[in-house]
């Protein structure tokens, strides 16, 4: 796998993707399944990087980590790990939530407000509709996608 550092051509987002090879980044460009998860423009483009140096880690300090905490890197084994429980986290919101479907951002602001009854909802909303959710203290976070979903 590849990680490209991205651009979005539309609203200067920047944000990273990954890609099985350089190919797969043009050939999805091309057919217009990139998209700005900012602005959900399709004039996104490869950024300068900075190459990816390992370097040993400082005494005192955890291999991958920097000042504060945030990760810079992490070994494939942790990140699949991670993606695992990211992924199991989203099967419990499918089995155990309502679905409803492009509505999501509408029920999400009723429950919100107390107009409708209190429950964990999903569903699909663009990312200007999760910015206003988000500006008015409502939570909305993305699922994964599932390996049972291309099936």
């Amino acid at each position: 796998m590849i990680r490209y550092a991205l651009r979005c051509r539309d609203c200067g987002h920047g944000f990273d993707g990954w890609f099985r090879s350089s190919a797969d980044f043009e050939a999805q460009g091309a057919r217009k399944l990139l998209a700005c998860p900012v602005c959900e423009g399709h004039g996104v483009e490869k950024a300068l990087m900075s190459p990816a140096v390992a370097a040993a880690p400082e005494p005192g300090r955890t291999p991958g980590h920097a000042p504060g905490g945030a990760v810079t890197s992490a070994p494939v084994g942790e990140a699949a790990e991670l993606y695992r429980q990211l992924q199991d986290m989203a099967r419990k919101v499918r089995n155990e939530g309502h679905y409803v479907g492009a509505g999501f951002a509408e029920e999400a602001r009723r429950i919100h407000y107390g107009e409708a009854e209190g429950r964990q909802i999903y569903g699909e909303a663009s990312g200007q509709e999760v910015r206003g959710l988000l500006e008015e203290g409502i939570a909305a976070l993305p699922l994964p996608p599932l390996p049972e979903d291309k099936n």
